[in-house]
Formats: C-alpha cells, sequence, structure tokens
C-alpha cells in the first residue's frame, strides 16, 4: 500500500459516515499514516481491539455433505484467478464441479485499457471494467469448452444490506459458472488504496462504481463490516466444498521504489495491497460464516479452502513446465481478448494489455507458477492401532478427523471435530515412539481489521492414547516478535527423532527455518533459528535419514538447501517447487524438478519416469524402493511403486495434493471428503 493511504479524503468513492467519526479520524490520520507505512497489506499496529476468538474445543457437529461439490473463489480483480488459482480452478471445472467466481473490485484501474503499439483511448473506468468482465466471460466460456462469445445470463444478485451485485450465468455441456461482481472501487479519487484502507479504517466507506453494460444501475456504499457481512452472506447462500483465496500474509519484499511501482506491490511485501485486503475480508467472512452456523449448536460447514500466493511467483524460479504453462497462459488470451473481436460488449472486448501472448512475453512472470500460500500435501494420515486409516484435515477451519469404516475398505466414517480453529488449511502430523499423533497447524489467533490485531500462532493437538482422544490444544507461539512478522510463518513440518524426540520446523519472516523441540518428557525448548543458507521457498521437508540423522530440506533461489541435525550440509541443486525424500545409504535420497521442468531428477541413482508438476510426496516402499506421488501434466493423481507408474483415471476429482501411505494414496476430494486409491 501506499505511504499516507490510511487519510484517504472522503471525496469521490468515498464519504464520512458521521462526522464524530471523521473528527477522530482526522486527529489519527497522520499517526495512522505513517505507522501504515511499515505494515503489509491489512496489518496496522495492534489496537484494545479483538477480533473473532479462536475456539480450540472439540466436539461441534459437522455438517452432512450428500457429495455434491461447489467451488467458490474470492479475487481482488479480474484476471487474478486466472493469473494465481489456475491450473487448479481448471482442475475442478474439468472435473464438472460448478465455479462461483466473487471478484470485489470493478478492475476499473485508470480507466484505460492500453494495448501496446495502438494509440491511447481517453480514460473511461465504465467502460474499462466492464471490458474486463467481457474478457472473464470469454475466458470462462472456453474454460467450458464453449465458443468464447457464448450469450451469457446477466441478472442482479440481491446482496445483505439491500445491496447489488451483477450475476452473470453461463451453463454449458452440464457445467456451470457463475461471475458475481461487487464493484468497489480499486482507489479513491486521489489514487489511495481504497480496499486496504477499508479493512483498517473503521470509519471509511466506499461507493461502487458502475460497470458499463451492466444490469446493475445504482451504486452502493460498504464499510469494512458491510463488506465482511456480503462475504459471509455469500458463503452461506452457496455453500460452497471448496474455497480459493488469496494470500492474506504475503512475504516481506524489500524492493527499490522504482520496482516496488513497476511490479504494482506494496511497500515492504511482495503482492499488491489489494489482494492482500481481500484475503483479509474472505478470511474474516469464513470466520463469521462458521460462527453464524454454529451458533446455537448448529454443524460446522464442510467446505476447504487454499489460498494462492499472488505476486510473490514474480520473486522464486517459475515452477510450471511448458505444456502446463501453456495451458495456463491460453485461458489468459480470451480474457485479454483484443479490439478487433465482435464480442458485442460495446465497451470492449477484454483487457487488451493481456491478450496475445502478453502474459508469456511480461517480464513479471506471474503466470509461469503457481503456489500455494500453505503448501502441504493433504490430508495427513496415520495408521489406527486395528489398522485402519485415520486422515486428518481441516473442514470450516477446524481440525477433524476420518477414519477407515474398516482395515482396507477404503471408506471412511464421518469427519469427527477436533476443534483447533481458525486454522490455515495445512495439518502437519508426526507419530510418537508409542504410536501416538501429534498434529500442528497454523491458528488465526486474531483477525480484527479496523485497527485490531492481526496475529498467526502455532499450535499442537497430542494424542492421549494410540488411536484414542486428544488433549487440549496447546499453543507454542511464534518464532517471530510481533504480529506483523509473525504472519508470515509457512506450513509447519515435523519428525519424530529415534531418540523420541519431535523436531518442528517452520519457515520464519526472514524466509529462513525455524525450529523448536519437544523432549521425549514431553516438554517443549524455545524457538531458535537454524544457520542461515540464503532465502528459502516456503514447503519444508523433514525426515529422519537411514543415518539416523534428522533432515531438513527447502528449496531456495539459487540451490535446494539442507541442514543435518540442524548443522547446514551440503547444498543441492536447484528445484522450482518443494522436494520430496526418503531414507538412503548415507542419509537421504532427494527427489526434485527444475525450475520450469517436468522431468523428474534425484540425487542419487537414476530417476524414474515421473514427469509432471507441482508438490511431490515420498515414502519408502515395502520392497526398499522409494514410493512416490505427485501430478501429471494433465492435472491427475500418478503413483511410483515398485518400479511401476500409475495413474489415477477415476473417483472423486482431487483438491490440492495426495500423500502415500501404508500400500495406499490418500486425498481430499471436491466433496470435502477423503478418498483412497490401492491401485
Amino acid at each position: 500500500m501506499a505511504r499516507g493511504q490510511y487519510a484517504a479524503r472522503r471525496t469521490g468513492d468515498v464519504r464520512p459516515v458521521d462526522s464524530r467519526r471523521v473528527a477522530r479520524r482526522s486527529v489519527l490520520a497522520g499517526a495512522a499514516a505513517v505507522a501504515a507505512a511499515t505494515a503489509a497489506g491489512c496489518s496496522v499496529p495492534p489496537r484494545p481491539r479483538v477480533g473473532p476468538s479462536a475456539d480450540p474445543k472439540p466436539g461441534l457437529p459437522v455438517a452432512a455433505r450428500d457429495g455434491r461439490a461447489l467451488l467458490m473463489q474470492f479475487a481482488a480483480h479480474p484476471d487474478d484467478d486466472l493469473y494465481f488459482m489456475n491450473p487448479d480452478t481448471q482442475r475442478l471445472l474439468d472435473a464438472g464441479v460448478p465455479l462461483v467466481s466473487v471478484y470485489v473490485t470493478a478492475g476499473e484501474h485508470t480507466g484505460v485499457n492500453r494495448i501496446k503499439g495502438m494509440p491511447e483511448t481517453p480514460p473511461d473506468r465504465a467502460a474499462y471494467s466492464s471490458a474486463r468482465h467481457q474478457g472473464l466471460r470469454q475466458a470462462y466460456a472456453e474454460a467450458l469448452g464453449a465458443d468464447r462469445f457464448a450469450p451469457w445470463k446477466k441478472r442482479i444478485f440481491s446482496l445483505a444490506g439491500g445491496r447489488q451485485a451483477e450475476a452473470d450465468t453461463l451453463v454449458h455441456g452440464g457445467r456451470r459458472v457463475e461471475l458475481l461482481f461487487l464493484n468497489l472501487p480499486m482507489h479513491t479519487s486521489r489514487r489511495s488504496m481504497a480496499l486496504p484502507s477499508l479493512w483498517e479504517d473503521r470509519a471509511l466507506e466506499l461507493r461502487t462504481h458502475l460497470s458499463a453494460d451492466s444490469p446493475v444501475t445504482r451504486a452502493d456504499r460498504y464499510d469494512h463490516d458491510g463488506l465482511t457481512e456480503v462475504l459471509a452472506g455469500l458463503l452461506a447462500t452457496y455453500r460452497p466444498t471448496v474455497v480459493h483465496t488469496l494470500d492474506p500474509d504475503p512475504d516481506l519484499q524489500h524492493s527499490t521504489e522504482a520496482t516496488r511501482r513497476r511490479d504494482s506491490e506494496q511497500p515492504g511485501y511482495s503482492d499488491h495491497g489489494d489482494h492482500t485486503a481481500v484475503a483479509c475480508f474472505t478470511w474474516a467472512a469464513l470466520l463469521r460464516r462458521v460462527a453464524d452456523a454454529t451458533a446455537g449448536g448448529g454443524p460446522v460447514p464442510a467446505f476447504t479452502v487454499t489460498a494462492f500466493r499472488g505476486y510473490y511467483n514474480r520473486h522464486w524460479p517459475k515452477n510450471l513446465p511448458p505444456q502446463v504453462l501453456a495451458e495456463k497462459a491460453g485461458h489468459l488470451a480470451p480474457y485479454g481478448g483484443d479490439p478487433s473481436w465482435e464480442c458485442g460488449n460495446p465497451s470492449g472486448c477484454g483487457d487488451y494489455g493481456v491478450g496475445g501472448d502478453r502474459p508469456l512475453t511480461n517480464k513479471k512472470g506471474w503466470v509461469r507458477s503457481t503456489h500455494y500460500r500453505w503448501p502441504a500435501p493433504a490430508p495427513a494420515v496415520a495408521t489406527e492401532p486395528d489398522g485402519r486409516l485415520a486422515a486428518y484435515g481441516v473442514l470450516g477451519l477446524r481440525a477433524v478427523r476420518w477414519r477407515e469404516t474398516a482395515p482396507g475398505s477404503g471408506r471412511f466414517g464421518a469427519p469427527e471435530d477436533l476443534g483447533g480453529g481458525p486454522l490455515a488449511p495445512a495439518l502437519a502430523r508426526t507419530v510418537l515412539r508409542d504410536g501416538r499423533v501429534l498434529l500442528f497447524g497454523v491458528r488465526f489467533a486474531a483477525l480484527a481489521g479496523r485497527g485490531g490485531p492481526n496475529r498467526r500462532e502455532l499450535v499442537v493437538l497430542e494424542q492421549r492414547s494410540p488411536g484414542g482422544p486428544f488433549l487440549a490444544w496447546r499453543g507454542l507461539g511464534n518464532p517471530e516478535r510481533g504480529d506483523d512478522r509473525g504472519r508470515r510463518i509457512g506450513a509447519p513440518v515435523a519428525v519424530t527423532a529415534p531418540d523420541g524426540r519431535v523436531h518442528l520446523f517452520v519457515r520464519d519472516a526472514d524466509q529462513g527455518v525455524s525450529t523448536r523441540v519437544r523432549d521425549a518428557d514431553g516438554s517443549w525448548g524455545p524457538w531458535r533459528a537454524l544457520p542461515a543458507q540464503g532465502e528459502l521457498q516456503d514447503g519444508l521437508t523433514a525426515l529422519t535419514g537411514a543415518d539416523g540423522r534428522v533432515h531438513v530440506l527447502a528449496a531456495g533461489r539459487d540451490a535446494v538447501r539442507h541442514w543435518v541435525d540442524g548443522s547446514p550440509g551440503a547444498p543441492l541443486p536447484l528445484a522450482g517447487d518443494p522436494v520430496a525424500a526418503v531414507p538412503a545409504p548415507g542419509g537421504v535420497q532427494v527427489f526434485y524438478r527444475r525450475p520450469a521442468e517436468a522431468r523428474l531428477r534425484t540425487t542419487t541413482g537414476t530417476a524414474p519416469a515421473f514427469d509432471g508438476y507441482g508438490l511431490l510426496s515420498a515414502a519408502p516402499g515395502p520392497d526398499g524402493r522409494p514410493v512416490l506421488v505427485g501430478r501429471d501434466q494433465g492435472h491427475r493423481v500418478q503413483l511410483y511403486r515398485a518400479g511401476r507408474p500409475y495413474t489415477r483415471t477415476g473417483g472423486p476429482v482431487p483438491v490440492g495434493d495426495a500423500v502415500p501411505h501404508a500400500g495406499a494414496v490418500v486425498g481430499l476430494g471436491a466433496d470435502a471428503r477423503p478418498w483412497v486409491w490401492r491401485p
């Protein structure tokens, strides 16, 4: 966000709520503007306000699902989903999962639909917004296999508080996409960023833009609570099983002012301020949705969440191989459109600056990667004492456990609520020497907005007895001091060493690795940082090697970094994604893919033919050879076991990445249920 943006003048797109609040706002404006310069997106110095409280207690009912799946995604701008959430979105669409996509801003920017080499047109924000909406219709029509100019049904959609949105719907081949445009402004009249200001300013109100050629012909007004209420209401109306969001806690990123402006990043952080604010509003709405649903004893809504990195993609080695990249960029071509097209929209046929091959020639490289905010295969899996599989995941922002109905049945019973919410999507697990499970997660300890605290903490859930109930959730704090740095922590990983100690690792705000160790007697030591080896991507790998030592691996900017019992080891070749590893003579065998490559490589021996992309999972096989699970370039789950490759061609469409366990592959479906694949 820009310095001083919290002191946005109330003219044009913004206005005061009442005169007393404006007076107080004027007194605080100078101090808020200075403090805001050090805060990312939706973060400000703590104020004496509280947000939704954590609810660690277990035992709530979880809503039953009828097998129906629905994807709902929340974006700041038209094209955020195409740049940052694909190919995951397309993967679900191809499987027939209906999509509802919500765009919070009008995408009006400066109002100029610019295309290189052509004369610049006069600014027209209503027309540019409309052209971007038309581009989305073109992109999603082609994603459904329809003609890019297929007619959509437009209507006015009633929102909470009497507000209105434009809803555009297309059904083709039995598949359905609905686009919802809320049309809040990207900027105030003085070019301050409107949505980041709305997140933290309790006295601010924004007026929506009118998009040309829209059935919505009146402007509405939003304050902080109003936007949260609208988003929570949409969640309650559509009841999605899968939610896609942007990144609420982007990385620290110190760039020159010229670089930051060129890359459209907020000062000090690797993302656009609108992305961060919309992500925070979405997470606040998810919290409100769960709180409203469970009030009076109602069931927890059964949905999973995937948060996607944004401009993070610019700063790290690219991870999509040519075939997958071509498909992803292909969805942006109809969105960008062309001024020569006859699409039937008088305001324009797309966002012309994104048309053709421009996403591939753009030096920012956003399209060349897809990264999760909390990368981890899901669900976490363990074997019960009676031989049944137990899968652990996050539903409705709370930890749950599913158990097989019988050993080897491949069918899971209803989810059992373990509490702990509100949790980020990634759970890590390790098993103690006596067979008890430990679960680790990242909790949204506070998400207040309007100047209140915005805090994350690591938490642990310890099983009381093998296969049995659990003790109470316990907070493990945060390796970082201060809420703003503490929000940058990554997905936890944990491993139990041969001596019974549990080693917990997490990527920290400086993009290094911090650790905390649980002794065999159950007591936890302090947080400490591993020796620095440069900046690392999120998605750590931790395991005990064949040498009995604890190994940690992380993909960095120029190499894969390796620690052995906390000491730096020799660097490994550069990888575009988190790596997988198994115990091997002398330590570990590491599997990885170079940036923008589909080919699998390994540090020892010959790598199997296992082309693909995305996260890899590995486990030792019963025959001593590694078992690998990942995605092929057609987005299907694939397995390498006993020297043979297998491809999963049926069953529920997976969300995220699956894991190998005890001769099976376990994943989470778009219907919010786990599945088992035993080729």
